[in-house]
């Protein structure tokens, strides 16, 4: 089963002075209940590895899934649980070809026509977005919530909302048929970002009661 809690990193959030440390308490509060994303697209791969080797002892003892996005080779070289692709990274076929059947494979998508990827079993979860006005993609019309149902409509893979979201807008996510959301600036932005994941999760856990 996919957490339904997805914190994602950049480049900005991994040069931060004490990254590792903060990433390892988010990974202690969230535990079982998220997954952490290492996305740098424009760090260099010797970084990411090393980040990676830190943060992985971490998020195993707490259960958390540490994934790779768009470094297949990374997460085979440190059998991480997995990895993230995006529209500009090979393959789902290609990239399941070569972490193989067990571990965890993700996509973004950003309309239904791109839903056909994944079908056959290659990819477990989907990032949609963007789904509400966000400053990491200003240039991007968000799709709101009748986004999620458009791409709900064609596939039974866990759809994750992104863009804009604040645990005020969960409500709406799960109700146009998201299992969750993926988060970037409202949990490293936040004044406290262990409190930030605490609210993401109660929201979402509200959610599932109902």
């Amino acid at each position: 089963m996919i957490p339904r809690l997805h914190i994602v990193t950049d480049d900005d959030t991994l040069g931060r002075e004490g990254f590792v440390r903060q990433g390892m308490t988010i990974l202690e509060a969230g535990g079982e209940d998220v997954v952490f994303h290492l996305r740098g697209p424009r760090t260099p791969g010797r970084s990411l590895y090393s980040l990676a080797r830190k943060l992985a002892p971490v998020a195993e003892e707490w259960g958390a899934l540490l994934l790779a996005n768009d470094r297949v080779d990374l997460a085979l070289a440190l059998a991480l649980p997995g990895a993230h692709l995006g529209q500009r990274s090979i393959p789902p076929s290609a990239a399941r070809q070569i972490l193989g059947p067990d571990r965890v494979l993700g996509l973004s998508i950003h309309g239904a026509e791109q839903a056909g990827e994944v079908e056959g079993g290659n990819v477990d979860f989907l990032f949609v977005g963007t789904i509400f006005p966000s400053s990491s993609h200003p240039g991007r019309t968000p799709g709101g919530a009748g986004l999620i149902r458009d791409i709900r409509a064609v596939t039974g893979r866990p759809i994750l909302a992104i863009g804009g979201i604040t645990p005020e807008r969960i409500p709406a996510v799960l109700a146009a048929g998201g299992k969750g959301v993926a988060v970037k600036g409202g949990i490293w932005d936040a004044p406290d970002p262990v409190a930030a994941v605490g609210e993401y999760l109660s929201e979402l856990g509200k959610g599932q009661e109902n």
